[in-house]
């Protein structure tokens, strides 16, 4: 049974950083595409970055560019993402999803996805 558990979830203010962690378990990551989405309260869902299954290309939503990084460590089977310069829209629950396909690009184009961790950005 495949499981992708995220953590590192919390309050942080504006201008800070958090790092989340993104555990999979019946699968190995190395042979997926790797992605984070994020859904704010009364928002739709939405992209916030991916990499690829094979080479480590990433590419990110405009509004995350240059703050945020996707990552993965195959030897602990985890997918990371580093957000750094935190802003209040930033916060929302954050999930990771898993792909057999070359890239992910939407929440339906991934093959299993986690419950989320909770980031809030306030002062």
């Amino acid at each position: 049974q495949v499981q992708l558990v995220e953590s590192g979830g919390g309050l942080v203010q504006p201008g800070g950083s958090l790092r989340l962690s993104c555990a999979a378990s019946g699968l190995t990551i190395s042979s997926y595409a790797m992605a984070w989405f994020r859904q704010a309260p009364g928002k739709e869902r939405e992209f916030v970055a991916a990499m690829r299954r094979s080479g480590g290309d990433t590419n990110y939503a405009d509004s995350v560019k240059g703050r945020f990084t996707i990552s993965r460590d195959n030897a602990k089977n985890t997918v990371s993402l580093q957000m750094n310069a935190l802003k209040p829209e930033d916060t929302a629950v954050y999930s990771c999803a898993a792909g057999a396909g070359a890239i992910i690009r939407t929440w339906a184009g991934a093959d299993y996805w986690g419950q989320g961790a909770p980031v809030t950005v306030s002062s």
